[in-house]
């Protein structure tokens, strides 16, 4: 082959999203036609005289090829104008409120969100000065009375949010954010850019933890942040560059790797959630199901009309806690495990797990709650998985 020949062209314009998922950013090597890029592990680059940059590189914090392809790969997916990948999902979220917030300002949280999330603002961001407030996210009226009632340059949404998979109508609560002078940032970890895209209903900043389905393996550590301001992407992208939190060529290289099969694995992923919600919802010790896939789940419709499909998150409201610990303790198949959205279906019990550090504050989670992030498995072995669990957690 021609050495001149271009690379696989990718248009986001044109192409759809699994087209985008396995090309955008992922061109084969031009020196070895190699359809994989390689993992670019330097941490320095030649220069061709003083100042003379190959592509821009010079140094592995300021850029790295592994890193830009996932960047590129990134702002495609969520049809975004810019990208940055950080070294965790607190790490990407550390960097934005860093470039829209200073002392005195103000941000409006969800009432129920990653615990991470609450304690960064609360107990890192807050000695710095900056105040934090929680409203219920999918109420429109309440979050337009809060900011009536005291502004805020940042509102911060969730949907489906962590763990009680409340849902928010984005593109309402854009136009209610920007009425109130705020930017209206996304966490876009749970749906991901397969099944909702922020950027095109309203919203300005896209977050992600990588950590979970864009990975989807369990095998990287990652975050993201995608927008499309110009001057806030300069600002973000400064601070990824001297802060230094940024992913490693690997890290990268691996997340462009789960992301390629984001689309496939999403789908498998909702309709094993979705058997399993039904499941749960006509069990005797069940109090409540929270899956917006149900259709008696209060944002049913509005997920329905924002989202292609309802994700891989189930949450369950048992008779008591001590219930969901011995449930949480009993299963099998389902891993008792941190974190979320992997190939493998793990349990997490959010009061003593994941959301430990908000005890206590309205964004705490009722001990009657297990999360249950529903793997790709075969959707019969994770059912009777549930029933021997909660067998045991029974008796």
């Amino acid at each position: 082959m021609d050495d001149e020949e271009p690379a696989v062209s990718v248009d986001k314009s044109t192409h759809r999203f699994d087209s985008l998922a396995v090309h955008a950013g992922q061109e084969f090597d031009p020196t070895t036609g190699a359809v994989i890029p390689p993992v670019h592990f330097s941490t320095t680059f030649a220069q061709d005289g003083i100042g003379g940059l190959r592509q821009g590189y010079e140094y592995g914090r300021s850029g790295n090829p592994s890193r830009t392809a996932l960047q590129r790969q990134l702002a495609a997916l969520e049809g975004g104008a810019h990208a940055f990948s950080f070294s965790s999902g607190l790490a990407a979220e550390d960097a934005l409120l860093r470039a829209t917030l200073k002392p005195g300002d103000s941000v409006l949280l969800g009432n129920d969100v990653y615990g991470g999330t609450h304690r960064l603002l609360a107990r890192v961001l807050a000695p710095w000065g900056v105040q934090m407030r929680t409203v219920e996210m999918s109420d429109a009226a309440a979050v337009r009375a809060a900011l009536a009632e005291r502004p805020a340059q940042l509102v911060w949404v969730e949907t489906p949010s962590n763990p009680l998979l409340k849902i928010t109508d984005i593109a309402e609560l854009a136009a209610i954010g920007h009425e109130a002078g705020a930017l209206v940032v996304v966490d876009n970890t749970f749906a991901t850019p397969a099944l909702q895209r922020p950027l095109t209903l309203g919203a300005d900043v896209v977050v992600h933890s990588v950590t979970k389905y864009l990975g989807g393996h369990s095998d990287v550590v990652g975050g993201a942040l995608v927008l499309d301001d110009d001057e806030l992407a300069e600002k973000i992208g400064f601070l990824q560059f001297a802060v230094g939190a940024v992913s490693g060529p690997m890290d990268a290289w691996l997340a462009s790797r789960g992301i390629k099969t984001l689309g496939i694995r999403m789908a498998r992923h909702s309709a094993n959630a979705a058997a399993i919600a039904a499941f749960l919802r006509d069990h005797s010790h069940v109090a409540q199901v929270f899956y917006p896939g149900l259709e008696d789940h209060p944002g049913h419709a509005i997920a329905a009309r924002q989202m292609s499909d309802f994700g891989g998150i189930v949450s369950v409201a048992f008779d008591s806690g001590e219930l969901a610990r011995r449930f949480a303790e009993s299963t099998e198949l389902f891993q008792l495990a941190e974190s979320l959205g992997g190939v493998e279906s793990l349990v997490n019990y959010p009061d003593a797990m994941t959301h430990a550090s908000v005890r206590g504050t309205d964004a705490a989670v009722p001990v009657e709650v297990v999360r249950l992030s529903v793997g790709i498995e075969d959707p019969a072995d994770l059912i009777a998985d549930i029933e021997q669990a909660l067998r045991a957690a029974t008796r």
